[in-house]
């Protein structure tokens, strides 16, 4: 079973971050001092409680007076150290108080899908019970086509530049993205770190190519692209069926599929709104990367091996080829 990072079973995940973010928590009641010192960024800070759309619908005239302080203070000049434990969802949420201190690390919220090493093998399918799971088909780059050029695994892409297919450029936030975006407070798709191109026309090292997001047609320098392709993907998922058993995750022989820590953002007022897209249910590499790069080492020495029969089969095939005519040369 493919763990959460932090629902890994080890010292700094059982003893280490809860006694730091328990300590935390105490150190914030210090008057003045605690709440600039050891916030976590929320805590202080007003929220209104009625939102524009909802005070109109229950026709509430007194929207100023709706402020709710989130750190619970008794006096804006005095803090108290003593504070209600209701938490005010859905204007709070409890990862925005503390993560990980009141979500259990083995709680199975919605699904989440890491598109680069999906195969499509539909073993995620299978195991649903409630038929809640389908598949779509997504522009995405390969697991292979991720290593950066100091890694050893570069090179065995599966995947070449063709017309008609697709190539992919990292966006110049690629880093920034894997470091501020949390699944857990997001609640919403996780940003796309590549800008996808559709391959009009290839002259050498040029490509013509046709950009996803804006449409606008140019050329580009092969030099420094990353091969991608449209291919079928797991993640689709009706929430209003799923019983979050957790037999998707278990049957996936890839380490693609996980369960989210997410447990808000999965309701609606129709049915329609319970269906998740497969860009919803997505999941960033580098939240799973250990499970990502076993799943990189495994597909490069299957590739590498590949390559080496392939040689060898060349090699004996030339060879044969060879010595064919030096035996007809001896029968003559």
């Amino acid at each position: 079973m493919a763990y959460h990072p932090r629902a890994t079973p080890n010292f700094r995940n059982l003893v280490v971050r809860p006694m730091w973010i328990t300590l935390r928590a105490a150190l914030r009641t210090i008057p003045v001092i605690g709440p600039k010192l050891f916030s976590s960024g929320y805590h202080g800070k007003e929220a209104k409680m009625l939102d524009e759309k909802t005070a109109n619908r229950i026709k509430d005239g007194d929207r100023e007076s709706r402020f709710y302080a989130a750190d619970r203070e008794t006096s804006h000049f005095v803090k108290s150290p003593s504070r209600p434990v209701t938490v005010m969802y859905p204007y709070e949420r409890l990862e925005d108080l503390e993560p990980w201190l009141f979500v259990p690390n083995n709680y199975n919220g919605r699904i989440g899908v890491v598109w680069e090493t999906c195969t499509a093998c539909k073993a995620c399918v299978r195991a649903c019970p409630n038929d809640c799971l389908h598949m779509e088909s997504e522009v995405r780059v390969n697991v292979l086509d991720m290593p950066d050029a100091s890694d050893e695994n570069l090179g065995l892409s599966t995947v070449e530049f063709m017309e008609g297919g697709y190539l992919a450029q990292k966006r110049e936030d690629f880093e920034d993205i894997e470091n501020t975006f949390s699944l857990e407070t997001a609640h919403e798709s996780a940003p796309q770190q590549y800008d996808f191109a559709e391959i009009i026309d290839l002259s050498g090292n040029t490509a013509s190519v046709r950009w996803q997001d804006t449409g606008k047609i140019e050329s580009v320098d092969l030099e420094g692209m990353i091969p991608a392709e449209q291919d079928i993907v797991s993640g689709r998922i009706d929430l209003g069926r799923c019983m979050f058993c957790g037999l998707c995750m278990e049957s996936c022989p890839f380490n693609s599929f996980f369960m989210t820590n997410e447990y808000d953002g999965m309701s609606g007022m129709t049915r329609n709104d319970l269906w998740m897209d497969a860009s919803r249910t997505r999941v960033l590499p580098v939240v799973h990367k250990e499970a990502v790069d076993r799943e990189l080492a495994k597909r490069a020495d299957k590739e590498r091996s590949k390559r080496e029969r392939a040689a060898k089969k060349a090699s004996k095939t030339k060879q044969q080829a060879g010595d064919k005519p030096e035996n007809a040369e001896a029968e003559a």
